[in-house]
Formats: C-alpha cells, structure tokens, sequence
C-alpha cells in the first residue's frame, strides 16, 4: 500500500494531472458520442411524443438521484475520506473502511429502493405534478416505468462506490468508460427489445435496469487487483464510515445544485404543453456534452489530488492545482458555449430531426439549448470549485450556497416561465448557475486557499481574441435553418463537420498566433 506522501516537481505534478483528465476525457467522450447516438436511436422511435415524456421522467428521477446521491454526494465525501486513509494508514485499515461503507451503503440503498418502487406513483406525482393533474394514461405509464427503472439507483450507487476506490488509487479510466455500457444497453433495447413489448417505450426501462447490472458486474475484477474487493459489512459506528455520513447529508444538496435545479425545470415543464419535457431534455443533454466531457472530467482527477494535498498541508500546491483546473475550464468551456448557442439548431437537426421528432420540436428544442449554453461554463466551474471545499471535508459552505442558488433559480423560474415558457426554464438554470459559481469562487478566496496564479490577464486576452474569431467564422458558416431541415443526413453530416473543425482550427490557431503553448497547459 502506497503510504508515501506525493514528492513532485510542480510540472511533474501538472503534467500527471493533464495526462489523467484526457484519459478520462476520451473515455468520456466516447461516452458522450455514444449517448448521443442513444438519444437519436430515440428521438427516431418515440420523437416528442407523451409517451416519451412519460420514459423521460421515470429514468430522470433515478438519475438524478444518483447524480445527486452516488456521484455527487457520497463520492465527494467518501474520497477525501479514503485518500485521508491511503496517506495516514495500511492497508488493513482501508479494506476495514471499504468493507464497512459497502455494508452500510447497501443497506441503505436497498431500503430506499423498496420503499420507492412500493411507492412510484407517489414519486411520480412529485417529480411530475402536471402528470398526476392531468390524469391518464401518461401518469400511469411513468409511474409503472418507475418502478422498472428505480432499482437502478441502486446498482449505480455501487458502481459509483466501486468508481470512487478506483479514482482514490488513479485507475480513471475504468469508472469513465463504464457509462459506455448504459448507452450501449438503451441503444439495443430501443432497437431490438422494443418491438416485443407494448407499449414499445417499456423496452427502455428494461435497458436501465439491465445496464445498471451490466455496469456495477463489469468494475469488480478491477477491485479484486487491488485486492480491495468488498465484504460487506455493516457498521455506522465505525469512525470512517461516520465522517462519510456526516459529510454527505449537507453535501447531498450542495454538490448537485445544478442537477436539482434542472430537475426543477422537468416539474414545471410537466404542467406546459406537450413535448416540453422532451425538448428540455434533447437540449439539456447537448449542453451536457461539455460538462461530461471536460468539467467533470477535471473536477474528477483533481478532488483525489486536492484531498492528498489537503490532507499533507501543501496549500501551495492546492492552489495551484485550482488555478491550473480554472484554467482547463475557461479554455474549453467559453468555446465550447459558444458554439452551443451559434449552431444550437443545426446541431439539434443533425442529431434528432429524424422519425418522430418534428420541425416544431427541432424549433422548440433549440431554443432551449441556447439558453443552457449561456450557463455551460457556470456548470462547469461548480463542479470544480465545489472540489476545493470538498477535498477539504468543508461541506457546510456549499450547502449555504447551493441553498441561495436554488431559491434563486425557483425565483427566475417564477419569473420567466410565463413569457418564455420552457426557455425561460432552462434561463433561470443558466443564471442560478452563475450565481452558484460566483458565490463558491469568492468562498475560496476569501478563506485563502485559493489565489490566482500569475498570467490570467494574458489567458483571458488570448481566450477572447480566439472565441471571438471562432464565432464570427460559425456565424459566416451556419447559413439558414430552413436549408439546414432540407437537407438529408450526409449533408447535414458534412456540413456539420466542416463547422467544427471550422471552429476548432480557428479557436487553436489564433491562440498559438497570440503565443499559447502546449507547455502553457502544465503550468500548475
């Protein structure tokens, strides 16, 4: 077992960090293509339609528990925790702590679960008021998915248990490739599963149930290696496992503000017209793509660094690690907004405007893809400013600001609903975001253990130079939607690859004319 304390030079240390997070960021991206492919498979069979409203609740609600729960909440607790472990103790002492939260996490789990499944309808008409309102066969068909697709949190949450051992000990790759096999499961039962069940929709559900056994299966021979395969056993006594819980019930709501804020807009969206819920979703899955790929990628790599760091009293070095994932951040997520809100329609006709899904919802769902992607970066930088406070077991201060940041999105949502409808939902996200972001930076700073490192005015120079270029060259480029929904799926194709890699090349070359270097990118 790995006791010794990390001896690096500050480039050694960047350049590990750098190396990490593109793994995981391939491996991700890989993830992402193939979730993209998943929602054209079902934009393709079910488009817009009620019953695909209906599917779209039933699988958000154990989603968004497990964002919350298994990878927000309980990985941000349990990995400061276990790297505290690896540093100060042996390996006897870490095998205890992984056995006893495996046996306390799966109590747990298993309870909620059952209560969830005997009581879907009730969370059904919680998550989806405007459902249960209007009665019928929607409601009903959510809540007999829910209970298909419930159980899923469970198996999740252990994936993410056994992903977050994995990430302590820097094996990456393994917990950011599993999400693979969710979309590859959806992909099949969409296709192949679906024709067999009535309605078609209910094959979905059997994909997330089948995924989530798939995926939990496929990370243990990874545990047994580091012969940190769990016995379960259960113990909230145990002093490691009650530090965990202490730090997750503030951090259940801190961490994932964003997700519950999102989830807000599929409630409210319930009560608007037919398709909203899905047009929240095709859009909200699009400004996702640079968060999974990029944001969570980094916050990732870096929380079991910054808990290490934390953990040997280098704050030094944890701020430069912060500064350095800044830096990742804007570089990646300001373009990567950009072009969201510049190509939001074509991109929504090249991916969905296929089968069921119509001109209408193309017009609908690219409107609020422009409004995510005025927020994208924000969520970004949430997830990688709430490592600086979690890494060092703080899970207070984000709650207060999650709180002030979730009443203000209830607030924009209250207020820009009316006029803007489902857009105005997915606005008041974007803004609340900022506001998240804003307020967790200026908590770093003001407990000092975050301070700018020297170069950012050249780095943002650089950075608006470049994005501005990009975007004049997409906006030459783009050409009319009309032309866009004419045309068939090469040119589409075609089309769209010439507008990214467009965009990329302009983006990477007026940064290197401005005097950007790969080697700027190890600066921690």
């Amino acid at each position: 077992m790995d006791t010794q304390k990390e001896q690096k030079h500050p480039e050694t240390r960047s350049s590990s960090l750098l190396r990490s997070s593109g793994v995981v960021g391939i491996m991700t991206m890989l993830s992402r293509i193939l979730g993209l492919v998943r929602d054209v498979v079902v934009a393709n069979y079910f488009g817009a339609s009620g019953s695909a409203d209906a599917f779209f609740v039933a699988f958000k609600i154990p989603n968004f528990l497990r964002r919350l729960f298994a990878e927000g909440a309980f990985s941000q607790a349990f990995v400061p925790v276990l790297s505290e472990y690896r540093s100060q103790r042996d390996y006897a002492a870490v095998k205890a702590l992984v056995d006893r939260v495996a046996g306390t996490l799966g109590l747990a789990l298993i309870t909620v679960t059952a209560l969830a499944v005997l009581g879907a309808p009730v969370l059904t008409a919680l998550f989806a008021p405007g459902f249960y309102m209007d009665g019928g066969e929607k409601f009903e068909l959510a809540a007999s998915m829910l209970r298909i697709t419930f159980p899923y949190l469970l198996l999740i949450s252990l994936t993410a248990f056994a992903g977050a051992i994995l990430n302590s000990y820097e094996r990456f790759a393994v917990p950011a490739f599993t999400p693979v096999l969710l979309n590859l499961s959806l992909i099949s039962s969409a296709v192949f599963l679906s024709p067999l069940f009535d309605p078609p929709i209910l094959a979905l559900a059997w994909g997330v149930m089948i995924a989530g056994v798939v995926q939990l299966v496929f990370q243990l021979p990874f545990l047994a290696r580091l012969r940190l395969l769990p016995c379960p056993v259960v113990d909230r006594t145990d002093e490691g496992v009650r530090r965990i819980l202490k730090l997750m019930l503030p951090a259940l709501f801190g961490v994932s503000v964003t997700q519950i804020n999102l989830l807000l807009d599929t409630v409210l969206a319930s009560f608007l017209q037919t398709g909203s819920v899905s047009w929240l979703y095709y859009s909200d899955r699009l400004a996702e793509l640079p968060l999974g790929v990029f944001g969570i990628a980094i916050a990732t790599v870096i929380l079991p660094s910054l808990s290490r760091k934390h953990a040997e009293k280098s704050a030094e070095q944890f701020s430069q690690t912060l500064d350095w994932a800044m830096r990742m951040v804007l570089l990646i997520g300001v373009p990567a907004a950009v072009a969201l809100f510049l190509l939001a329609g074509p991109m929504i006709v090249t991916l969905f405007h296929y089968g069921a899904l119509t001109d209408r919802d193309v017009m609908m769902a690219s409107m609020s893809l422009q409004a995510y992607a005025c927020g994208v970066l924000a969520f970004m930088l949430i997830k990688v400013l709430a490592t600086g406070y979690f890494s060092r077991q703080d899970t207070k201060t984000p709650v207060k600001i999650g709180i002030q940041a979730a009443v203000a999105n209830m607030v924009f949502n209250l207020i820009l609903i009316y006029p803007l409808q489902h857009v105005g939902l997915a606005a008041a996200t974007s803004l609340s975001a900022f506001m998240n972001a804003g307020l967790l930076l200026y908590g770093l700073r003001k407990a000092g253990v975050f301070h700018w490192q020297p170069g950012w005015k050249v780095i943002l120079f650089r950075m608006l130079m470049a994005n501005a270029a990009m975007g004049a060259v997409l906006i030459w480029l783009v050409g009319d939607l009309q032309q866009w929904l004419a045309w068939g799926v090469m040119e589409r194709a075609l089309n769209m690859g010439i507008l990214v890699v467009s965009g990329v090349s302009v983006y990477a070359i007026v940064l290197v004319l401005l005097g950007m270097r790969p080697s700027h990118l190890k600066n921690a």
